[in-house]
C-alpha cells in the first residue's frame, strides 16, 4: 500500500502548480480532503474515453491523479476532473470568512475544498438535486463547519446573496437568480453550453459598472435540470464570438444591442467590455 497521504501531497503540488495557483491555500485544501471519502468504497471505475477502467485494488493512490472518476455512469455523472477546479478555484477566488453557493455538488469533494478555501468563518450552501447524491454529500460533508447541503433544484431555489456562486452543470444562460444573488464584488462561475459546439468556463463579476464575464477556458458538464436549454433564444453564439464575450446584462437593466453575441429570454452576452 502507498503512503495515502503522501500521495495525496503529491497529486496536491501537481494540480496547484499545472493551475498556475498564486494562492497557497488550494494546495493545502486538495492536500488535505481525502479524495476516497466521496467515492464511496473501492476498487473505483475511472473514466477512460467512452467507458470506464477499475483500479486494480482500493488503495486510494489511485485516485490522485487528474482523473475522473465515475459517480453513476449510467447518468455520466462522475467526481470531477481535479485539475479543471483547481483552475476554477484559483480564477474566482474564494476568500476567508466568503460565502459560497456550490450548483451540482455531486458527493461533496469540491464542496468540502470550498469550505476549507472560505474557512474560518465562511459558509458553503451546497445544492444538489440528485438524491442518492445529495444524501451521500450530507453525509460526506458533516466534517466540514459552514456547510449547508440542501437536495433541490437550484434553478428555483432562493439562493442567499453570495460572494461566490460555483455551477457544476452546463447552462444555456445563468437564471436572473443567480445574478441577483451576487454581493457586490460577487463572482459567477459556470459551465456555459448554449450550442454544441460551445463550451466554455465562465467567470462573472460584479462590478460598480455592472456585471464583467470572461470565458477563460474550455469546459464541459452534464446539463443542468432547468437551465440546459436554450429555448427560444434570439442570438445563439459561434465557437468564436462566445469566445469575444466582455460583459453580461439582464433584459430588466438594458436591451441587447449591436454588441450582442448572444441573446437569451431573460438575458444577453456582449462583446463590449464594462466602462
Amino acid at each position: 500500500m502507498t503512503d495515502t497521504a503522501e500521495a495525496r501531497r503529491f497529486y496536491a503540488a501537481l494540480l496547484a502548480s499545472r493551475a498556475g495557483s498564486a494562492d497557497p491555500r488550494i494546495e493545502q485544501a486538495f492536500a488535505t480532503v481525502p479524495r476516497e471519502n466521496f467515492l464511496g468504497p473501492g476498487p473505483w471505475p475511472v473514466v477512460a474515453g467512452q467507458g470506464t477502467v477499475m483500479t486494480p485494488s482500493a488503495d486510494p493512490a489511485y485516485i490522485y491523479r487528474n482523473a475522473l472518476v465515475a459517480l453513476d455512469a449510467d447518468k455520466g455523472i462522475n467526481n470531477g476532473e481535479p485539475l479543471l477546479h483547481a483552475m476554477w478555484m484559483a480564477k474566482a477566488a474564494p476568500r476567508p470568512g466568503g460565502t459560497v453557493c456550490h450548483i451540482g455538488a455531486g458527493t461533496g469533494y469540491y464542496t468540502a475544498l470550498l469550505s476549507l478555501l472560505v474557512s474560518p468563518g465562511g459558509i458553503v450552501t451546497a445544492l444538489e438535486i440528485e438524491p442518492e447524491l445529495a444524501a451521500r454529500a450530507a453525509r460526506n460533508l458533516v466534517a466540514y463547519p459552514g456547510v449547508k447541503l440542501v437536495h433541490g433544484d437550484a434553478v428555483t431555489f432562493d439562493l442567499p446573496q453570495s460572494d461566490l456562486v460555483y455551477v457544476n452543470a452546463g447552462i444555456a444562460a445563468p437564471p436572473p437568480g443567480w445574478l441577483a444573488a451576487l454581493a457586490p464584488g460577487g463572482r459567477l462561475v459556470f459551465p456555459w453550453r448554449p450550442t454544441e459546439n460551445v463550451a466554455f468556463a465562465v467567470l462573472v463579476t460584479r462590478t460598480d459598472a455592472g456585471l464583467a464575464c470572461e470565458a477563460f477556458m474550455r469546459a464541459w458538464f452534464i446539463p443542468c435540470a432547468g437551465a440546459a436549454e436554450a429555448g427560444d433564444a434570439a442570438l445563439l453564439p459561434t465557437r468564436e464570438t462566445a469566445a469575444k464575450i466582455r460583459s453580461l446584462w439582464p433584459k430588466a437593466d438594458r436591451e441587447p444591442d449591436g454588441s450582442a453575441v448572444a441573446v437569451f429570454e431573460h438575458v444577453w452576452f456582449s462583446s463590449q467590455a464594462l466602462p
